[in-house]
């Protein structure tokens, strides 16, 4: 049975100790935690040094959970990511060795330095969690996160993820710089109240499987999941975009406002819940017509134009 006290405790732990870390980002933090406990996937877009791979160790670390980094490069195969079959001559037999994706974090480093063969590899298990070989089926364990850090497009030597593999991550967000009191206490080596290697986890992976559930548990009043689909629609409907949201988009935005509302400590939906994540869960879903990139249009700015054009159903909470 959902517990709305539980689980806000448990979330508010989890938040609190990958702060003592990561300074100053605790929005950015909180929707980290939203990803993993939705079952979803997260892609920090940002320029270098910001702390996207210090978000993504500290994450694994607050959950003692197993976690490895792939450093994408222009040279990098699929099978240095998924694993491969080998020969095995001493057991004259074929064995499998797993790649660094069977871990429960994978943090994917600059992914879109990468060739899209290789990004490529991570379609199958960022969507059904196991990873394909030779025929043969492996599950990675479980829960099961991937957090892919990228470079801005502009900037040299990087490939554009393809809208299939935008797709399957939850959320985009961006970090940014940290201000100004934040950047002095980093200057001063004051940033963290505890190095990232000496961060203790404050919950096992048991424990974070139990809040996973629990978040889908939050109660959804058939008005709200119309709710849902009606702000998805609307981006698919607005002049400026060549494609909107899909289906997957409307589940995303969905789960993770369960959770939000989990961490709220109410054990149901409601519409504020997805207005507050309609735009990291959805803009990276949605690409605009070349007219809306030359007159400098946001996917952003659509889906704040779609929330703000969709009627808001009369629940208890907001009549």
């Amino acid at each position: 049975m959902l517990s709305g006290e539980h689980f806000a405790a448990g979330f508010a732990l989890l938040r609190d100790a990958i702060c003592e870390v990561v300074r100053g980002k605790v929005a950015a933090v909180e929707l980290a935690l939203t990803c993993l406990l939705a079952e979803g996937h997260l892609l920090v877009e940002d320029v270098p040094g910001t702390g996207k791979t210090t978000l993504a160790r500290a994450l694994a670390a607050s959950l003692g959970a197993s976690w490895n980094r792939v450093q994408f490069t222009p040279d990098l195969m699929p099978s240095d990511v998924t694993g491969v079959t080998v020969f095995d001559q001493r057991a004259q037999e074929f064995a499998f060795h797993a790649g660094p994706v069977f871990a429960h974090v994978v943090l994917a480093d600059e992914i879109n330095r990468a060739s899209p063969k290789t990004q490529a590899a991570l379609l199958e298990v960022m969507e059904e969690r196991n990873v394909t070989v030779d025929g043969t089926t492996h599950p990675v364990p479980r829960p099961f996160l991937v957090v892919a850090t990228q470079n801005p497009v502009d900037m040299d030597g990087t490939y554009p993820l393809p809208e299939a593999q935008l797709d399957r991550f939850l959320m985009r967000i961006r970090l940014g710089y940290p201000d100004h009191a934040a950047e002095v206490e980093v200057l001063q080596g004051r940033e963290r109240t505890r190095r990232l290697a000496d961060l203790p986890p404050v919950m096992g992976i048991d424990e974070v499987a139990v809040l996973i559930h629990q978040a889908e548990q939050v109660f959804v009043a058939p008005s709200v999941y119309s709710y849902v689909v009606n702000i998805a629609a609307a981006t698919r409907t607005m002049p400026d975009v060549r494609l909107g949201a899909s289906p997957r988009g409307s589940l995303a935005l969905l789960r993770a406002s369960q959770v939000r509302a989990a961490s709220q400590g109410r054990v149901y939906l409601t519409p504020d819940d997805v207005k507050a994540l309609a735009e990291p869960v959805l803009a990276h879903r949605i690409l605009l017509n070349q007219d809306a990139l030359m007159r400098g249009g946001t996917a952003a700015s659509v889906v704040a134009a779609a929330v703000a054009a969709t009627p808001v159903p009369q629940t208890a909470e907001n009549v």
